[in-house]
């Protein structure tokens, strides 16, 4: 069993909702990274997203848009973040860590590397799972086999216009979690809409066999805690990085490890 399955399924015992958040690799700090989700974990982090940067990010805001191109400028890559998962695995061999990102930077890597050269080493650094934004489900049955021939798992995105029979693609295929964007647009986005949310999730439920986490909007605990109503996780990164992207390298780690801590309080007093 992976560790996202174990960490899920220890939170469904108890009753809890998994509290998964979104930094981007190497902003604001380019040595700070692995410091910063040591941070997370502290604060109450179940699984953490890091995300890899990448130039045209098609479904980031502006906030994830520039820590991707902070981090870019700083030259942070696949083989930095991997690196920086290895690093943070040194200290840390319970919390997931799923790499979030585009098509781009891991078949650049394997050209650079060698065939399947991303799997191998994502799971030898520590990775637990990834989602690419841009690999459909119909399209990449044969990534999700090497995945999971690797203990990867494979996560996919969801939408308010996912029609039934994605769900069921998705379902076919998906490990880990579901990732469920709450609203139509990027990242960042306002007007969170709970009633339709508390209304997808049970559709999607039908067709997934993995827990469904919900991001996109959510920016407090007030609103984490009424997604957490309705699903089995919530994921945030705008907001946390909008926290940390001004803070000095000192500073950043305990300002992450309090945002998440009133949000994993307000999780848990559900």
């Amino acid at each position: 069993m992976s560790r996202i399955a174990t960490t899920f399924e220890k939170l469904g015992a108890s009753g809890r909702k998994a509290l998964i958040p979104y930094i981007c690799a190497g902003d604001p700090f380019a040595d700070g990274t692995v410091e910063l989700m040591h941070a997370l974990a502290a604060g109450g982090a179940d699984v953490i997203e890091l995300g890899v940067p990448f130039s045209d990010p098609m479904a980031d805001g502006p906030v994830i848009q520039k820590a991707a191109e902070r981090a870019l400028a700083k030259g942070i890559g696949m083989v930095q973040v991997l690196d920086m998962v290895r690093a943070f695995r040194q200290k840390d061999a319970t919390t997931p860590v799923v790499l979030m990102g585009y098509a781009n930077p891991v078949e650049r890597y394997d050209q650079k590397h060698g065939a399947d050269a991303f799997v191998k080493d994502a799971a030898a650094a520590g990775v637990d799972g990834v989602l690419i934004v841009d690999y459909p489900p119909e399209e990449c049955a044969e990534f999700a086999a090497k995945l999971k021939a690797h203990g990867l798992d494979l996560i996919f995105l969801l939408a308010p216009t996912s029609t039934e029979a994605r769900m069921a693609q998705v379902g076919q295929i998906a490990t880990g979690y579901v990732y469920y964007v709450s609203l139509k647009g990027v990242t960042g986005a306002g007007n969170l809409d709970t009633a339709a949310v508390a209304e997808a999730v049970p559709r999607i439920q039908r067709h997934v066999k993995v827990p469904v986490g919900v991001g996109f909007g959510i920016r407090d605990a007030a609103s984490a805690q009424a997604v957490g109503r309705v699903s089995d996780g919530v994921v945030i990164g705008s907001r946390l990085i909008q926290l940390i992207e001004n803070e000095s390298r000192e500073r950043a780690p305990a300002v992450a490890t309090a945002f998440l801590r009133d949000i994993r309080n307000a999780l848990d007093a559900l």
